[in-house]
């Protein structure tokens, strides 16, 4: 989805896949090595909410390959100060299972 969508490959390796359907929404987290960790949401129905979400450990820099993204932050008391970014999906993809 990554590369159809935006030409991105995330070059860490991923450490950990997460898949979960919840009320008709797939939700895909991946952890990476490199502690970014990214997610997917995206609604089965028609015209329902389809985004990529990235987050960044405490201190990391964004990788290269996500240099273009605009990155907020947000002070959490769990986590320390988080960093984001995310992209609406615009084209049609198979479901996650």
């Amino acid at each position: 989805m990554l590369k159809g969508e935006r030409d991105i490959v995330i070059e860490s390796n991923p450490l950990q896949v997460a898949v979960a359907n919840v009320d008709g929404i797939n939700w895909v987290h991946v952890f990476y090595e490199s502690g970014l960790a990214g997610n997917v949401l995206y609604t089965v129905a028609d015209g329902g909410k389809r985004a990529v979400g990235f987050k960044l450990s405490d201190g990391m820099e964004p990788p290269a390959e996500l240099d273009a993204f605009k990155w907020a932050r947000q002070k959490s008391k769990l986590a320390g100060t988080i960093r984001g970014s995310y992209f609406v999906i615009k084209g049609e993809h198979p479901p996650i299972d």
